[in-house]
């Protein structure tokens, strides 16, 4: 298995940091989490096609986890060449969002369809939506779904990607919860959204400050990590954006909580699981 960060920034624009996304590739297959600013960019940085993508897999439905859901659905139907499900999987609600980005892309779609005389099928999306229990099987991979505290978003699911004994998890946006213990329990890699408390807690913004109490601050995702004897914990989304050069402070203040491997993730960080040698 393998994960890949492609986008580990925040909801505000940024110059090095593209939008929530992350690749975990296991068995073969190519699975996409969130589809945050500038996704297939950064999956094109990392090698891959949307094309290759077997299923996308949505934590919520906050807007900077779905942007750019729209172009995914564009690129993969216009760059096939026969009839090809798009599968995604998210919580409930997700059917009403994939149709409302149909709606919304309908003039482009009639254009592109009255142009191009081979292109004779529109885009097809089948919609799983999950709260507990098995998301996907797709050979030799499981996917698990369990549901996680972001409220007042609601609901809200992380994954639990497991193959050949080893698990991944993708936590998204949450503080820690039952449901976030259960995916992680035992797991290899948890990724997880995380925010530096001292960091926005000096910014005297209320919108700023507001954000605290629904997302993890590194002691939670430390704590949640050591909790469920996890190997590896890979902080993403980050909170406001570490300036470079203070991404290990980040890191000493996990490893208050948890004494495992913590990568501080940049924008296509790889992480091999389990890694090499």
């Amino acid at each position: 298995m393998k994960v890949t960060t492609l986008g580990t920034g925040w909801p505000l624009p940024s110059a090095d940091r593209a939008g929530a996304a992350t690749l975990v590739e296991a068995g073969g297959q190519h699975f996409l989490v969130d589809c945050g600013r500038g996704v297939l960019m950064r999956l094109a940085a990392a090698g891959v096609g949307v094309g290759q993508v077997n299923t996308v897999f949505l934590t919520h439905l906050h807007s900077d986890h779905i942007v750019d859901f729209n172009d995914v659905v564009t690129t993969s139907w216009i760059g096939s060449f026969a009839p090809t499900p798009l599968r995604v999987v998210g919580p409930p609600g997700t059917k009403a969002f994939v149709e409302a980005t149909v709606a919304m892309l309908e003039d482009d779609i009639c254009w592109r369809m009255a142009h191009h005389d081979d292109l004779t099928w529109r885009p097809d999306i089948e919609v799983t939506e999950v709260t507990d229990g098995v998301a996907l099987e797709s050979g030799a991979v499981r996917v698990l779904a369990a549901p996680t505290d972001h409220r007042p978003v609601h609901p809200t699911v992380g994954y639990r990607f497991e193959h050949d004994g080893a698990a991944v998890v993708c936590a998204g946006d949450t503080v820690p919860c039952e449901g976030l213990d259960r995916l992680c329990a035992g797991a290899d890699v948890y990724v997880q959204t995380v925010l530096r408390r001292s960091a926005v807690e000096a910014i005297p913004l209320p919108r700023l400050q507001d954000i605290l109490d629904y997302h993890s601050d590194l002691a939670q995702a430390g704590q949640t990590a050591t909790r469920a004897g996890v190997g590896t914990l890979v902080l993403t989304h980050l909170v406001p954006p570490p300036p470079p050069g203070t991404e290990q402070e980040w890191a000493d203040e996990v490893g208050e909580h948890f004494e495992g491997t913590v990568v501080v993730a940049e924008d296509l960080t790889a992480i091999e699981v389990p890694p090499p040698g």
